[in-house]
């Protein structure tokens, strides 16, 4: 049995690492010619009206930007190139009639079930990995080098907003961009009371965060503090004056529970944070009685999604019961992507109507993969009972 099941496994690791690499050439090809519009472009013209190339943003830099997310398309693209990598290979054992001879010599169904449930187990451990901790990392970098160049990672024009609950106040935060450091750049923290009066504005033009302190040290600070109302009924018995007293400051160290992680997630796509970068958000909203909605699903998504690399191996285990001798093999292959594809669509359609419609997060993306589930197990069983 261990020689089957390496036999096996050498097979599908192969035929999955073909077809990685074959998405994979086709994504780099087109991601960069799509970032050949940005070549000769940057922020390298000085106010003299030269140009200084260290700031022009060159092919070197498009095609390190290209590597650099490649790992997200290794992640979006693990769980359908396991499931065609897995059904070329049980296509062609079953056309070869290998697949009849393993189960002549002891691979019952229960046997086969268990050896490509063994080996999706670790796609998903393979997925998880670098979906959470390698992806997101070079994606940052990606995004920081762009900025570095290009100009700084914004959201539209009004920027990124979080709110923050302390003990006897309330925060609105703005961020404007993040500079290509990682520190906050153009930042506004609304101060209100809990009967939402607005108790002072703090306006920095640039922040970095002090993790030592849990503080964010603000830079060139205007700090604008509304006094409170004072009684002018001297000059009318309905005007009341609000005092403001202005100071500048060359630095003020702001603490808070918002952290730069937070931020990114704010600025950029949840989808391609960390699971526990998005479980902190989720909390950060919560704990301030804001939606949380939308990043619940993402972060139920992110934790599903390497397990579809399972749901796909067990997808394609009934085409190795299929019985033909002169079959084409690019029709299974076919039917495999047209699988993969309604998998992935439903994935998407689950999120949004999941969150349009409030419905529990873990269900709303956990539901593709367990409807899939039943289907693949219903057709294994099937296919076992009837051949």
């Amino acid at each position: 049995m261990k020689t089957i099941q390496r036999l096996i496994y050498k097979e599908i690791v192969n035929a999955v690492s073909f077809v990685i690499v074959g998405f994979l050439g086709l994504f780099f090809f087109f991601d960069l010619i799509d970032e050949l519009q940005w070549v000769g472009k940057g922020v390298g013209l000085n106010p003299a009206g030269k140009l200084d190339l260290d700031k022009i943003y060159l092919l070197p830099q498009a095609f390190s930007y290209v590597t650099l997310i490649v790992p997200s398309h290794i992640y979006e693209l693990m769980p359908i190139a396991v499931l065609i990598g897995t059904i070329f290979v049980m296509a062609r054992l079953a056309q070869s009639s290998e697949f009849t001879i393993l189960r002549t010599s002891g691979l019952g169904p229960v046997k086969a079930l268990r050896v490509l449930s063994g080996l999706g187990l670790v796609f998903v451990v393979l997925t998880f990995v670098v979906g959470d901790y390698v992806s997101p990392f070079c994606d940052r970098q990606a995004q920081l080098l762009r900025s570095k160049y290009l100009g700084q990672i914004t959201v539209g024009q009004t920027g990124a907003w979080l709110n923050e609950k302390q003990t006897l106040t309330r925060q609105a935060v703005n961020v404007g961009s993040i500079t290509p450091e990682g520190n906050l750049k153009e930042i506004r923290v609304y101060e209100f009371s809990t009967q939402g009066q607005l108790l002072s504005l703090t306006q920095a033009h640039l922040g970095e965060f002090v993790p030592e302190q849990d503080s964010w040290l603000m830079h060139d600070v205007q700090r604008d503090e509304f006094d409170g109302q004072h009684d002018t009924q001297s000059l009318s018995p309905d005007l009341n004056i609000k005092v403001v007293k202005r100071r500048q400051l060359d630095t003020l160290l702001w603490p808070t529970t918002i952290k730069p992680e937070m931020v990114a997630v704010a600025l950029l796509k949840p989808e391609r944070m960390s699971t526990i970068d998005l479980f902190q958000y989720i909390q950060h909203l919560q704990s301030n009685a804001q939606t949380a909605q939308r990043y619940e699903i993402e972060f139920w998504k992110k934790v599903f999604y390497p397990i579809s690399c399972l749901v796909m191996v067990m997808l394609a285990l009934p085409f190795g019961y299929l019985h033909f001798r002169s079959g084409n093999i690019a029709t299974m292959v076919f039917a495999g992507v047209m699988i993969g594809i309604s998998f992935f669509l439903m994935n998407n359609v689950f999120g949004y109507i999941g969150n349009l419609n409030q419905w529990v997060p873990w269900l709303a993306a956990a539901a593709p993969g367990l409807i899939y589930s039943v289907i693949s197990l219903t057709a294994f069983g099937w296919l076992v009972l009837k051949q």
